[in-house]
């Protein structure tokens, strides 16, 4: 068996390809790299055949967005870690070898690098930054990030750490692992999927590392916009997802009260006037509803797998009163005690 394959989901992501998979491949000797499409309607297919015939291809069939389209490619891929990236990145020098070396202790199930921005270098990017947490309500949030506010990088964030999660943008994980759990979650279609999956695995006592020895830079957006509506939608609609599978406790008071929250940030995009914004929380919820009881059940499954959950990275504390209330925007900021 390979030690590590590194896989990369494409949708319609030609001139991704064609700028970062030369780098990708030239800083990954010796390891398999792989391109799984998502049924793209560009020429991203044609253009790796011509260009990068030594690269092996795998075609899904249907474009299931980020969370089945990997679970059907990896179902083809044999390695010990899969390290599943962006098509939107731009890899460095000896940027496996740290994290290779963190996987070498066998209670961590995966681990992610220091992720910067590729348009301005010197700050963090939004997906990952310097590895993740999520506060009491389950909004997540990272070192180097909180909320969309990213801090500049001048090595306050280099330690190597346990988080609560790995980023999905470029995240190394233990192939065994990875299909014990059923993989990503194929509901969420994509983002904060690898939140979930790396959640489900702390419920078994493993561990998630950010190694910033190891960085890499992100565009980010190169698929969905960030001020998309569908990624609105999307992020919204996932995090309750998260919520009812994996809250430990009572689920409806927690339930009901981040139906409260989020009623909140609809009413700031009314006032705002940004309606398509507002319409994405409302048919987040509706979508919920309609699969509640699919939810809840996933949610038995996963109490009956779950042994002892390892709760480090979560931040006993709301990330809304720190960043709107107190006006904490650095992750430095935070009261060291709440974790």
């Amino acid at each position: 068996m390979r030690q590590l394959s590194i896989v990369i989901l494409n949708y319609n992501g030609r001139n991704f390809l064609e700028k970062f998979l030369p780098t990708v491949i030239e800083h990954s000797s010796g390891h398999e790299v792989i391109v799984a499409d998502n049924l793209s309607s560009d020429d991203s297919v044609s253009f790796l055949k011509e260009q990068f015939p030594s690269i092996r291809l795998i075609e899904n069939t249907e474009n299931g967005g980020f969370a089945k389209g990997y679970n059907e490619a990896l179902k083809q891929v044999e390695s010990e870690f899969y390290l599943l990236l962006n098509s939107d990145i731009e890899v460095t020098p000896n940027w496996l070898n740290p994290l290779l070396a963190a996987m070498e202790d066998k209670t961590v199930a995966g681990c992610q690098p220091k992720v910067l921005a590729y348009n301005d270098k010197t700050k963090f990017e939004h997906a990952g930054a310097s590895g993740g947490y999520l506060d009491r309500d389950y909004f997540p949030f990272c070192r180097g990030r909180i909320l969309e506010i990213t801090e500049f990088d001048s090595g306050q964030y280099d330690d190597e750490t346990e988080v609560f999660w790995a980023t999905g943008a470029v995240l190394m994980i233990r192939s065994e692992l990875y299909h014990k759990v059923g993989g990503l979650d194929e509901d969420f279609f994509a983002h904060m999927e690898e939140i979930d999956l790396c959640w489900r695995l702390k419920k078994q006592n493993y561990k998630f590392k950010v190694i910033p020895e190891s960085f890499v830079y992100h565009v980010g957006g190169g698929t969905l916009p960030y001020s998309s509506p569908f990624k609105t939608y999307l992020n919204f609609r996932n995090s309750i997802y998260m919520l009812i599978k994996n809250h430990e406790g009572w689920l409806f008071p927690k339930l009901a009260f981040r139906l409260i929250l989020d009623g909140i940030a609809a009413g700031r995009f009314i006032i705002r006037g940004e309606m398509k914004q507002f319409k994405s929380i409302l048919n987040a919820h509706l979508h919920t509803y309609k699969i509640f009881n699919k939810m809840l059940r996933k949610r038995a499954e996963i109490k009956k797998q779950s042994t002892v959950f390892n709760k480090v990275g979560l931040y006993n504390g709301s990330i809304l009163w720190q960043r709107y209330v107190r006006k904490h925007d650095k992750y430095s900021k935070l009261p060291a005690r709440r974790f």
